[in-house]
């Protein structure tokens, strides 16, 4: 099996949206309600989806879950273990972002867990460490009366922070459009500037976060939290190259369109950063 990277989502509509992007982007992906029992043989696929709904639940059933599907995907190949979170960053001062993220980063072994929440397409966007719904902050949008997990506090660092044992900060996207020297130097400031000194878990902005070289160095990277370091990119040499490459079909059998730049260049990060180009 080609399998190279797992997620672990939280939430089944969640899972079912990342699936969806997976396939749209050319990657042969299956979404799983739990984990699949061990007499299951999936197909040959890239990506596997394995969705929970533990967005809510204790922390320590939310780390529980998470563990056993990293240990079931890890041990079917999977280099590369993702933690889908929700967009709106739906979780409480208990968790469960904070306790599954640093469960899954211990199991690891990583030091790094750079975190991205932004979702563009559903309009989820982060602006100095602040999500936005839409135009509106998140603490002003209709989350902050959820009946479960009311979100109250726009500011991710701090609402990360809460539910964390680990030093939280941010690396603004200024940074991040400067390149690997500036993301680089973007710790020191970052531990002068909260009260404890390990930059463990930087909280990335904007749409080119997590694939800067940085989380790629890192244990964690992308719109939800990444298990394991994301193996060193095979670009394609040439944009040719890339639009002749095989088109992979996806989990209904139907083949990605490609119909814009944007989803086309998204696919091409995506192989790269986990070794499908």
């Amino acid at each position: 099996m080609s399998l190279r990277l797992a997620c672990i989502a939280d939430d089944y509509t969640g899972a079912s949206d990342l699936a969806n992007t997976l396939c749209r982007n050319g990657l042969r992906t299956v979404q799983t309600i739990g984990i699949p029992a061990d007499g299951l043989a999936l197909p040959e696929i890239d990506a596997i989806v394995v969705a929970f709904k533990i967005r809510s639940v204790p922390a320590r059933e939310a780390v529980a879950a998470a563990l056993a599907a990293a240990e079931y995907c890890t041990a079917r190949g999977a280099g590369h273990v993702m933690y889908k979170i929700c967009s709106t960053f739906d979780s409480t001062d208990a968790g469960n972002i904070g306790p599954v993220t640093e469960a899954l980063a211990a199991r690891a072994g990583g030091l790094c867990v750079p975190v991205c929440p932004a979702f563009p397409e559903t309009g989820r966007t982060v602006y100095q460490g602040h999500l936005f719904v839409g135009a509106v902050p998140l603490a002003e949008s209709p989350l902050k009366d959820h009946p479960l997990n009311p979100m109250r506090d726009s500011n991710l660092v701090r609402v990360l922070a809460r539910q964390s044992a680990r030093p939280v900060g941010l690396v603004p996207f200024d940074a991040v459009e400067r390149g690997a020297a500036a993301i680089g130097a973007a710790p020191p400031a970052m531990a002068r500037a909260r009260p404890r000194p390990r930059p463990d878990a930087p909280v990335e902005t904007g749409r080119r976060s997590a694939a800067s070289p940085r989380a790629r160095r890192c244990r964690s990277a992308m719109a939800s939290t990444m298990q394991a370091p994301l193996p060193s990119p095979k670009a394609a040499s040439s944009a040719a190259e890339i639009a002749a490459a095989p088109r992979s079909t996806t989990s209904n059998g139907t083949r990605p369109t490609g119909r814009d730049d944007w989803r086309a260049s998204t696919r091409t990060r995506l192989e790269s950063r986990i070794g499908l180009s």
